[in-house]
């Protein structure tokens, strides 16, 4: 195996830079068929339902990757299995650019979002090269430029369809990330996993045994799942609202509020920073209880803009802080697996995610605008009382216990 090149100093401004912006790149392409799924519809002869397949067949690509591509990372070597995935995205980006009809565009989105976990390899990457002192504030910067992706997609799609049509965005995208495939080829180090003596099938066994050695990971993929359930609540029924009275939007002013949302998103930093000071704890139960109290702000957003701005930066400022304190929590539990336990961690968060905005639609059908914020509130205090469980059985346990001697011990955990 090839063995870590790094310097002392951890990883320069520029290089974090640079992570950051390759995370947000791959998972925006998930994102981008959103806005065009009415385009898509009608030149490629879908049915709004077989139109609305891109999506799920988006999200389930990135599941499958998340499960079967990220453990490799600790197989082999990093760098390399980095920039395949973000060129094999690449390449998968230009099939659905060129795509002849509604089948090829579904299976090249099915394969993107399967290859565009590549950012969830440039992240245990970007906290394996930080100094452990600087690890929660590098964790952070990179989340901020997966969520950047996430948020503003949307509105790069329509601005770029707008320009040249649904096709441009594929194109422009395929371009953007072989680009980022050269530049992370050029620019990181060489990094090896420590599980080349496991098999393919024992890295995938060794992934899910994670959650039975882990406790903390039990509870922090739990507590961010719920945190991105929350999340999800809003940002999917946003559209409804905003495109109703009072407010009556045009698709492209509805677009631009994930601008909004982006606000929330620049503060992960700071989350970062109070980790990185011994502050886990704290910037985990702030959150939590932040994350309660903005459906308050949005619940009165049903009829005030203001409220609704207040509640949607609350919103994502709560999420980022327990995302990022709960990542630097995992992070710190076994380096040499740090990404099966990315892959354990995430996977969990973006069911999380998924649940979230499955729910949505029966509680906007239920109770509309209300129901909705009764649901995101429910899931919000599901964080609270998590966190308050975590604590107080972690502290009656003493210390985690050990796992069996067919598993290495844990090297560290953060409190």
């Amino acid at each position: 195996m090839t063995t870590t090149t790094r310097t002392g100093g951890g990883l320069s401004s520029g290089l974090l830079l640079l992570m950051s912006a390759a995370t947000g790149l791959a998972v925006a392409g998930n994102y981008f068929a959103q806005p065009l799924l009415d385009v898509l519809g009608r030149e490629l002869g879908l049915s709004p339902s077989a139109a609305a397949l891109m999506v799920t067949a988006a999200q389930a690509g990135y599941a499958l990757g998340l499960i079967l591509l990220v453990p490799l990372g600790d197989l082999v070597e990093r760098r390399r299995l980095a920039v395949a995935l973000y060129a094999a995205t690449a390449l998968f980006l230009l099939v659905s650019a060129t795509a002849a009809d509604g089948t090829m565009l579904l299976i090249s989105t099915a394969l993107t979002g399967l290859t565009s976990v590549g950012a969830q390899v440039v992240v245990p990457f970007a906290a394996t090269l930080a100094d452990p002192a600087e690890r929660g504030r590098v964790v952070g910067t990179v989340m901020t430029g997966l969520m950047l992706g996430l948020l503003l997609a949307r509105t790069a799609s329509g601005a770029l369809s707008d320009l040249g049509g649904w096709r441009t965005v594929y194109w422009v995208h395929a371009v953007l990330m072989a680009l980022m495939a050269v530049l992370l080829r050029v620019r990181l180090p060489r990094l090896g996993g420590d599980g080349g003596r496991l098999s393919y099938l024992a890295l995938l066994r060794s992934t899910v045994a994670m959650f039975r050695y882990e406790p903390l990971l039990r509870w922090r993929a739990a507590l961010a799942a719920l945190s991105l359930a929350s999340f999800s609540v809003l940002w999917t029924a946003l559209t409804f609202l905003l495109a109703g009275a009072p407010y009556d939007w045009s698709e492209s002013a509805i677009g631009l509020f994930g601008l909004v949302g982006a606000a929330g998103a620049l503060t992960a930093t700071v989350a970062g920073r109070l980790a990185d000071r011994g502050h886990v704890q704290l910037v985990s139960g702030a959150g939590t209880v932040l994350l309660l109290a903005s459906w308050a702000a949005i619940s009165a957003g049903a009829h005030s803009l203001v409220w609704l701005l207040v509640g949607v930066i609350a919103l994502d400022l709560a999420h980022q802080g327990v995302l990022n304190s709960s990542q630097n929590v995992v992070y710190a539990l076994r380096p040499e697996a740090r990404n099966r336990i990315n892959s354990a961690f995430m996977t969990s968060f973006f069911v999380g995610g998924a649940v979230g905005s499955a729910l949505t639609s029966v509680a906007w059908a239920w109770g509309g605008w209300t129901g909705v914020c009764v649901l995101g509130a429910i899931l919000a205090a599901g964080t609270v009382a998590l966190w308050v469980l975590e604590r107080v059985l972690t502290r009656a346990a003493g210390t985690p216990p050990r796992p069996s001697r067919h598993e290495p011990a844990p090297v560290g955990s953060s409190d």
